[in-house]
Order: C-alpha cells, then structure tokens, then sequence
C-alpha cells in the first residue's frame, strides 16, 4: 500500500500496461529518461519497472549501460523512500555489475531492499531483470541533507 508521501509525489496510470502504478508527478530528469513506474507490493517491497524503447538503446541496438545506471539510481530512492521521509536526499555512491543485455521491447524491473538505514546514510542493494533474466545488480549509499529548514511535506523523490 502507498503511504501518504508517496501519494503526494506521484500520480497514478490510469491506463494501458501500467496501470495502476505510479510515475513521479514532476517534469525531471527522471521523466524524460523513463518514463519509470513505481509500486508498493502486498508485503511493502518497492517495485520499479519501464518499457525499453529505441532512444534507451546504444549502437549495438541494445538497451545502454547508462539506460540502466539512470533506472537504477531511480529506484534506489523509490526503494528507500520510507527511510527518506520527503527528506532532500543524493545518491553517494552507485556500483553496479552488468550481468545480462536486454532489448527494444523489453520489461525492465528493479527490485531490492534498504540494507541499513542511520541518521543520514541509507544502504539499498538490489536487482534489475528482464522476465527471470538478471541484467544489473546494484548497491547504492544515499545521504540525507537535513534542511535548516522543516522538509515540504509534499516534495521529495517518492
């Protein structure tokens, strides 16, 4: 079930294959590399997913390292995002293993879990796949900025 934060960031597809999901409600990076869709599972784990299309591929007419690295570092933060609590928060670090290819066409999923959470550092590791094919795996650190500020309750990156 989506919590409040999340339904504050994040409109939900009202037709066609993702229905149902959410995509970020905000005119960013994010949405013009994707568009990528999020979901909260029946046991509270994040799922991520897009459609591969001809401007994710490189010259060898499969889906590009960087296509991925974007989608991964995307759902790093939907993975996390109860941890984050609409807080301002960067990516620190990002490493990956390309263990598969995938193509024009493809599903590509992300899935994965918060490792540990401390007072500003949050630890995910997790899985992009195409059907049962494992294409990236990845970990990532994330670090919480705290605003000198209250956080807008209605800003951050669910």
């Amino acid at each position: 079930m989506a919590d409040d934060k999340e339904r504050r960031r994040a409109r939900v597809v009202e037709e066609g294959e993702f229905a149902g999901w959410r995509t970020p409600d905000r005119d960013t990076f994010d949405s013009r590399s994707g568009p990528y869709y999020h979901r909260r599972e029946a046991d509270g784990s994040m799922r991520c997913a897009f459609r591969a299309d001809r401007r994710h591929l490189n010259g060898l007419d499969m889906v590009h390292g960087g296509a991925l690295l974007t989608f991964a570092d995307h759902a790093i933060f939907m993975i996390a995002s109860r941890e984050i609590e609409g807080m301002p928060s960067v990516t620190v670090t990002l490493n990956s293993e390309f263990v598969g290819a995938c193509s024009e066409g493809d599903l590509i999923e992300a899935s994965g879990e918060v490792v540990r959470a401390g007072a500003s550092m949050i630890f995910v590791r997790g899985l992009l796949k195409t059907g049962t094919q494992p294409v990236l795996s990845f970990s990532a650190t994330i670090k919480r900025i705290r605003p000198k500020t209250p956080p807008n309750p209605g800003a951050g990156v669910d």
